[in-house]
């Protein structure tokens, strides 16, 4: 079993289910970046390494890059993600960008 998960932006974008968002609609964010996950995904003290070049298969004709997340014991990917939607939306509002 692998030791680190992959974190695409659309898995924290206002998508459907379909097109690739992982995280409840409510908690839903626009223009996600790879780099501001990587700094959200760093305050909540996780290991990452941010793979610009790459590309999310659902949305092949883009290239948002992926965040490369090491696992903690006793962590979902799920739990994680809905963790990491929270961070982003407190960074976000205390910023000014919805």
């Amino acid at each position: 079993m692998p030791d680190h998960f992959y974190v695409y932006p659309a898995y924290l974008e206002k998508l459907s289910r379909a097109g690739g968002r992982r995280v409840p609609a409510g908690d839903g964010l626009t223009e996600v970046t790879a780099e501001e996950i990587a700094e959200a995904a760093r305050r909540l003290g996780a290991k990452v390494e941010v793979e610009a070049t790459k590309q999310y298969p659902r949305r092949f004709f883009t290239y948002a890059g992926r965040v490369k997340v090491a696992k903690k014991p006793g962590t979902t990917k799920a739990a994680f993600l809905r963790a990491l939607a929270a961070e982003l939306k407190r960074r976000r509002a205390s910023g000014g960008r919805a």
